[in-house]
């Protein structure tokens, strides 16, 4: 990966799944992706949408037992490959915050580009983690998303449900203010020089 390009390019294969996958973080947000799960492909296209990070992902693996080992390994994946694009993080914002509502439901999202993996995850209703959503997806794949890309790319989240009724509606804004936060936080600042740390590495 070249200083000016800030791409990258993975590939995972286990027993349970085979995953490719690109991504582009000065992209314009566009998706072409197929998982086998359609929901989580609605999510991840948001998530490219919203964060403009452009995204191609090709992914199979044992639906037919359980959609668990297709969705985490993708988050895995794509948290490594963003931590590949991310290069050395010289210029960036760092921090990135975002409020977003999807009809009833309200989340908030705050990232640091830390090099420190650590979530915190809370605000979803009772019971969330075991509805259907679309028939496949399940509320509690919300979270193992989200602590699997967090660790491989390793971010510092904050992601809180403020208000939130229909699971649909949950999970789609829990993503989206993902991705906000994600867009601003990756941004390359101008009046950044270097390394956006006292440490001089993140």
């Amino acid at each position: 990966m070249s200083a000016a390009s800030r791409t990258a390019s993975l590939e995972r294969v286990t027993s349970e799944s085979q995953i490719s996958l690109s991504v582009n973080l000065d992209g314009t947000g566009e998706a072409d992706v197929e998982t086998g799960v359609p929901f989580f492909d609605h999510m991840l296209t948001a998530f490219a949408r919203h964060s403009l990070t452009d995204l191609t992902v090709r992914a199979t693996g044992d639906v037919h037992i359980d959609i668990h080992h297709t969705v985490e390994d993708t988050g895995i994946l794509l948290g490594q490959a963003l931590l590949k694009a991310l290069g050395d993080k010289s210029g960036i914002s760092r921090y990135g915050d975002a409020l977003v509502p999807l009809d009833e439901a309200l989340a908030q999202a705050v990232i640091d580009i830390s090099g420190r993996p650590y979530l915190v995850h809370s605000g979803e209703p009772q019971g969330f983690e075991f509805h259907l959503i679309g028939g496949h997806f399940t509320g509690s794949m919300v979270r193992h998303f989200f602590e699997a890309i967090v660790l491989n790319a390793r971010l510092t989240a904050h992601i809180k449900l403020v208000e939130g009724r229909d699971p649909h509606h949950i999970a789609e804004a829990e993503f989206k203010a993902f991705a906000r936060a994600f867009r601003v936080a990756k941004a390359k600042d101008p009046l950044v020089l270097g390394i956006p740390s006292t440490k001089g590495a993140l």
